[in-house]
């Protein structure tokens, strides 16, 4: 069965993994969820990813996940902008998370970047998700 959000569907996985205290995880592999895993090891929410080859040209992500003191280090994972409902923010009005503690992941024409760097790049686009 195809999947209609793949993106939404590694959010669940990662949120799902950290419930069961799991220190990895596998997701199917894209362009876009490598990005957005990219953003996560830049803000320190997971330890790394690698890319696993399997025959027939097929790949998959495995990622490692990160704890603290016992506790996952993402308390929440949830997608903002999903295939129903596209949700746009321009640079002016790209949302705070939990007052600066978390971090929006957002897809902008230079690329998939955090909040505070968007900010910084003065850019806008499509707000994937939001973590803290």
């Amino acid at each position: 069965m195809a999947i209609s959000d793949p993106l939404g569907d590694m959010l669940t996985r990662i949120r799902n993994a950290q419930m069961r205290r799991k220190t990895k995880v596998s997701s199917p592999n894209s362009k876009l969820r490598a990005h957005v895993l990219e953003v996560l090891v830049k803000e320190g929410y997971i330890r790394g990813f690698t890319t696993v080859e399997f025959e027939g040209g097929k790949s998959e992500l495995e990622i490692e996940l990160k704890y603290f003191d016992g506790e996952p280090v993402i308390r929440t994972i949830e997608r903002v902008s999903k295939p129903g409902r596209r949700v746009y923010s321009s640079v002016k009005n790209i949302p705070h998370v939990s007052n600066g503690l978390g971090v929006s992941i957002l897809s902008t024409p230079r690329g998939v970047m955090s909040d505070h760097q968007a900010r910084e790049e003065n850019v806008g686009g499509e707000v994937l998700c939001r973590i803290f």
